[in-house]
């Protein structure tokens, strides 16, 4: 038989052990003797290159046994990887990315710092500056949309709260979905949603339709902080990081200052507007609500011409595709620089082992939305997994501490924002009503009043065959007086009531003089025609200019903070940044005891600002520097939303106490600061690692 079936030969080798042991048929295979065998291969090798040797066995189609096993190893771990403890698997994955760290750090510092990444700040930054913006929008409309609107105060104070309700469940959800679905594309579905609802919200006519746009837009803009902090940091090399992210955030000072500066153009030009009938009105504060969504509209366009985070390709194991991204990095840099012939020399870039792979669904199992259904849900369910790794036994103490510091920095800070300018109304009111004019006992008969009366109280008088033509009451008030015999014909008010007055014989013809305004008041045959519909803007306030120059003053006192915090943020560190600003704001509310005046009140406004912004510019840069890439948004994200949270329950707490106390606010304020800044000190020290 000196033609043995192919199938048998090879069927006879069999893998043991890792050799390969020959059939026993009897044949001679060698082997038996090793002295004899390392003879034979010395001198049949003398002279002879084993690569060129052929194998017997190639002529009857038999593989080589080095080829079979070769293609075992490569084949096995695929089959082991299902069999393998998840355990197993996470613990390869995590030296993959401590392996992936540092590599990427090294490649990013051959990328260099230059145009890509100063390109990349300006269009995250006008980001950032709608976000700066959004909080600021609707403090600055609140007054005019009161009166255009119909606002009651427990309106006005759902209006200014949905805005923080918005932000708070888009940090978290959005900030979920970048590590999931990606940075740049994430940013894009945040920003398009505040672009839209912010320019639907100028248009809407109705309080509730009006509230729901800025609630979504809240939600979109929400999502930014997260996203774009967390985007930023993986173009930046470890020396540059902290410097960078503190420039960064001064895109938050600018859009502020662009906030007051446009309120301060447009708001108090009425007649910036136009009406459609007599049920749609376009009023000023509308032109303004649309100018400050063109930040975030300048931002969405730009990002389209900006590559996705190669750091979260390659956590997901598209290697190629962030290759070609740092590569375009590097080109552009040494470009700018002056040195085109330098050659990107990366080559191959480690990718972690992928542990839960998305299972694309075919287009012919189910209907398109059950499709949907299950790709939104396992999204959702991925997303929740990651807000559950954060509390996990390796970052748990880390959260629980920087939720500590987020919030009670977010409580004392957003509190006292609301607080400062409203406490000024309050100092503005009390020296208004202390000039207030007193008429006691007067008679007016024949008159005709045909110009403004304003901050008067009239007791006791008697007005007959009076008319009242053309003109505004502001802040009036007529005590236990008679009116007989008079006209009033398209008048204005604001703030002003008949308390217990006799009115006889009186017509009211196209007023606002509506019947809440009279307070246990008699009517005897009087007529009250073509009332005054709908609500309308009386009057230009007086202190509209003071109010945005406060918030334009606040805004501009944190430019020396943010610069300071960014030359120093590499230098002394993130921890001792955190805890020395935290420290010293607090000392600058126990000051506030001696504001007793506007300019008082003001000027420690902007002490605290100052001294505040330090603090936040280090907890974004500590927050990011924290967590794995895979994680890193979602726990901005988190953190982000309980600050909003405490933003929330800081301006109904400190609100409440005006024109009460001082004490409680201020004492509030600075305790939360104090235990915040001394709990941040005992958090790990982050500016010498790189990013996991």
């Amino acid at each position: 038989d000196g033609y043995r079936n192919t199938n048998q030969v090879s069927d006879d080798y069999r893998y043991q052990d890792g050799n390969y042991d020959a059939p026993n048929d009897g044949y001679y295979r060698g082997g038996d003797d090793p002295a004899h065998e390392e003879d034979a291969q010395s001198d049949v090798t003398e002279g002879h290159d084993e690569d060129d040797e052929v194998y017997e066995g190639e002529y009857q189609g038999i593989p080589h046994p080095d080829d079979i096993k070769e293609k075992q190893k490569k084949r096995a771990p695929a089959v082991a990887d299902e069999y393998r403890d998840r355990a197993d698997l996470m613990a390869e994955r995590m030296e993959d990315e401590e392996q992936l760290a540092h590599q990427y750090e090294n490649i990013i510092e051959e990328c260099g710092h230059g145009r890509f990444q100063w390109t990349l700040f300006f269009v995250l930054g006008l980001a950032l500056m709608a976000d700066g913006v959004e909080v600021f929008v609707v403090g600055f409309v609140l007054p005019s949309a009161e009166k255009d609107m119909c606002l009651s105060s427990s309106n006005k104070g759902m209006l200014g709260l949905i805005v923080y309700l918005g932000m708070m469940v888009g940090a978290v959800l959005l900030g979920g979905l970048a590590d999931k679905l990606g940075r740049k594309q994430c940013l894009i579905i945040s920003l398009a949603i505040n672009a839209a609802f912010a320019f639907l919200s100028s248009f809407v006519q109705g309080y509730g339709f009006f509230l729901f746009c800025r609630l979504i837009s809240g939600l979109g803009i929400g999502g930014t902080l997260p996203i774009v902090f967390a985007y930023f940091s993986e173009f930046l090399s470890r020396e540059k990081r902290g410097e960078h992210l503190s420039w960064l955030c001064m895109f938050w000072m600018i859009g502020g200052i662009y906030a007051s500066a446009m309120a301060w153009s447009i708001i108090p030009h009425y007649g910036w507007g136009f009406s459609m009938g007599t049920k749609y009105h376009f009023h000023s504060w509308r032109v303004f609500v649309l100018v400050c969504s063109l930040p975030c509209i300048a931002s969405l366009v730009a990002l389209k011409f900006m590559p996705e985070s190669p750091r979260f390709l390659l956590e997901i194991g598209k290697h190629d595709e962030a290759w070609m991204i740092l590569k375009q990095v590097h080109d552009t840099n040494m470009r700018a620089k002056g040195e085109p012939e330098r050659v990107f020399t990366v080559s191959y870039i480690k990718t972690p082992k992928q542990v839960d792979e998305f299972i694309e669904i075919q287009s012919s199992t189910g209907t398109w939305y059950q499709r949907w259904l299950v790709r939104i849900t396992t999204t959702l369910k991925q997303v929740w997994d990651n807000v559950l790794y954060c509390l996990t036994a390796q970052y748990r103490m880390n959260t629980l501490m920087l939720a500590v510091v987020w919030f009670t920095m977010a409580l004392s800070y957003y509190g006292l924002i609301v607080w400062f300018p409203d406490m000024i109304r309050y100092f503005q009111d009390e020296a208004y009503e202390s000039r207030v004019k007193i008429f006691d006992e007067e008679e007016v008969s024949h008159f005709t009043f045909n110009f403004t009366l304003e901050n008067q109280i009239h007791r006791n008088g008697e007005y007959r065959n009076d008319k009242f033509i053309g003109m505004k009451f502001k802040e009036v008030r007529f005590e236990d007086s008679l009116f007989e015999d008079c006209y009033f014909e398209d008048v204005r008010s604001s703030e002003t009531f008949f308390e217990n007055c006799t009115i006889i014989s009186t017509l009211f013809y196209n007023t606002d003089l509506y019947k809440h305004k009279f307070i246990d008041c008699r009517f005897i045959n009087c007529t009250f025609m073509s009332e005054k519909e709908g609500c309308h803007i009386d009057f230009e306030e007086d202190n509209d200019f003071l109010i945005y120059l406060v918030s334009f003053l606040g805004s501009l006192s944190v430019l020396p903070g943010n610069i300071i915090s960014a030359l120093l943020m590499d230098k002394i560190g993130r921890i001792k940044m955190i805890g020395g600003s935290m420290l010293i704001s607090a000392v600058c509310c126990f000051f506030l005891f001696f504001g007793n005046s506007e300019s008082a009140m003001i000027g420690w406004q902007c002490l605290f600002c100052g001294a505040s912004i330090a603090a936040w510019n280090a907890l974004d840069v500590i927050t990011v520097e924290l967590y794995p890439t895979d994680k890193r948004a979602t726990a901005f994200g988190i953190l982000n939303g309980l600050c909003k949270f405490g933003a929330i329950l800081g301006n109904s707490i400190f609100s409440s106490f005006v024109g009460i106390t001082k004490v409680v606010p201020i004492l509030l304020a600075s305790s939360a600061l104090v235990g915040g800044g001394l709990l941040a000190l005992r958090l790990p020290e982050t500016r010498e690692q790189v990013l996991m």
